[in-house]
This record gives C-alpha cells, structure tokens and sequence, in this order.
C-alpha cells in the first residue's frame, strides 16, 4: 500500500516507518517538525530512510496544506500519529491542543473523504480513561470525564473517526496507546528524563508520592499493533487497547533506572500535577484477540534496550 504516516518523523513515527517499508510499503510523512522539543531529533529520526519516503513539511491545522498534499499524492490508508502530546503542556495551552488535535484531525478526515481513503488508523490514549476505577482499562468502560485537555482532544478525535466511519463507510481503528516507551523516546518522557538526569547527577521530579503506576508498553510491540490494525477487517470503526497489561509504581520505576545506570538518583519531590491520573493499566484481550497482538517485550527486558541505546546516543554527541 501507499501509506500517508502523520508525524513520521517523531518516535513512534519514525519506527513505524521503518517497520513499513521493510514490509515492501511505499510511505509519505507529513510532519511540522515544530519547536515542541528540538526539531533536529525528528529529523535524525528519519535520516537514514530519508531516500525511501516523501516528506511534506506542513500543519495539520491549516486544512488548505493538507487538502494540497492529498491532491498531489494518492494514498491508500493513513495512519494518524500527529499531535500535540503531553498531559501538563495541555493545560497551558489548550486552544494549540484542540486547534492541532481535533481541527487537525477534521482536516485529514475531510481530506480523506474527498479522494475516497477508505482506511484511517488513529493514535489515541489511555488518557481517555481519565479517573476510571474499573482496572485493568477496558474499551468497553462508559467514558464520563478526562482530566486534561489533551486526553479531551483524543476523545474527541476518536468520536470524529467514528461519525466519519458511520457517514462515509471508512474503516478507522483507534488504537488507545499506553505509555510508549524506547529508542527515540521523547526526551521530555518520563523514562528519558529520569535517565538523562540521574546520569548526569541532576535531581529529578517526582510528583506525589511515588505511588502512581503506569502500562509502560515497549515501541516494539505498540509498531505490532499499529502493523496488524493496517489488515483489521472487523467493524468498520473500532476502539482497541495497546499496553503491556502490567503496570509498575513510579518508585520503583525509578529504582529499575538507577539500577540499569549503577547511579543513585537525586529525587526532588513535588505536589501531585493536574491532569495527572493515578494509574494506567490496559485490558489487551481484545487486541489479542481482533489483531494478534503479542507483547513480548515487559519492562524487565526493554528498559535495559532503551539504557543501551540512550548510551549509544550520548556516546555520539
């Protein structure tokens, strides 16, 4: 297939690339490589498939750039990983979350409508669960209230997917993604953070009390995912989980780190951040189930492959 990626060029993008040509796919990115951390990473995400892709540099809020690319290239599914990410960001800035996240998302939906894309991938996550109690998160939980803007905007996207599924017989697929972790991480993330600063013997933050826990899910397994949600052939719109299903405490997340390191972490405790929710833990039975989803990569084994990497990295800068 032609595959347009949205937000190729960022961590998960960037691996879900790679994973798509491999697979013989020709693939397209569209990126805006904004300021939200250095823009230099995104484009050494994708340096070495720079010959094997086509990157259309522009906004998805701006509906006249996205329509343009739509009409230079014909595509036969999009996966769609753009946003602007980050619970505590969200709220300072929520115009730029919704104007990004839902009229962006209007955007490529309209786009596709008008040249008939009949498949649509869309990356929500697990923060549209908000305060849930019922634990381990399933998709089948009614929805009341999130507590960030951002978990607000993919809700919402998740909703536009279905309205259009429904109107214009698209097959979408949310996948709900849980806290992605691994080479190419974010450096805002918690994992990298952490790991940057205790190796540098910074002090980290550590909001709370340390006991929130989270489904840290390795890249690996969510690009198995994503890769088998592009065949999906079930309902014409669906909402699927992608997690680890096995949550760990922030503290000893911390503690897992300092021991991969062999360095003690400097811990600066601070009050509890809105819009932070106390535990993510995913109900993956149904991914099992629909897509063949196999984990096989629990924090044990991946964070030490994301501590050999970030050595990699601060050996070549």
């Amino acid at each position: 297939m032609k595959i347009l990626v949205t937000g190729g060029a960022g961590f998960i993008g960037s691996h879900l690339v790679e994973r798509l040509l491999a697979a013989g796919h020709g693939v397209s990115v569209l990126d805006d490589f904004n300021d939200f951390y250095d823009p230099q990473i995104k484009r050494a995400n994708i340096a070495s498939v720079a010959g094997d892709i086509t990157v259309h540099t522009a906004d998805l809020r701006e509906a006249r750039a996205v329509n343009e690319i739509f009409e230079r290239e014909k595509f036969d599914a999009i996966v769609h990983l753009a946003a602007r990410a980050g619970v505590r960001p969200s709220i300072g800035h929520a115009q730029l979350y919704y104007d990004t996240n839902v009229s962006g998302t209007l955007h490529l939906l309209e786009a596709a409508r008008r040249v008939g894309i009949d498949r649509f991938i869309f990356a929500s996550s697990s923060s549209v669960y908000g305060l849930s109690k019922t634990v381990p998160f399933s998709e089948e939980l009614h929805l009341t209230q999130t507590v960030s803007p951002y978990a607000a905007t993919k809700i919402a996207g998740e909703f536009l997917c279905s309205t259009y599924s429904h109107l214009y017989r698209m097959r979408v697929v949310a996948l709900r993604f849980f806290t992605v972790y691994g080479p190419r991480q974010r450096p805002d993330l918690a994992i990298h953070k952490f790991t940057r600063r205790i190796w540098k013997g910074e002090p980290i933050e550590q909001f709370g009390d340390g006991t929130t826990r989270r489904d840290y899910t390795y890249i690996d397994d969510i690009i198995q995912g994503v890769m088998a949600s592009l065949s999906y052939d079930g309902p014409l719109f669906d909402v699927i989980n992608l997690g680890e299903s096995e949550t760990i405490q922030l503290l000893d997340l911390i503690a897992a780190i300092e021991a991969a390191l062999g360095r003690r972490a400097k811990i600066e405790e601070l009050p509890e951040q809105p819009g932070d929710v106390p535990l993510t833990c995913a109900d993956i039975s149904k991914a099992r189930r629909l897509l063949g989803y196999q984990p096989t990569t629990p924090l044990r084994v991946g964070l030490p492959q994301f501590i050999e990497w970030f050595h990699q990295m601060r050996a070549r800068t």
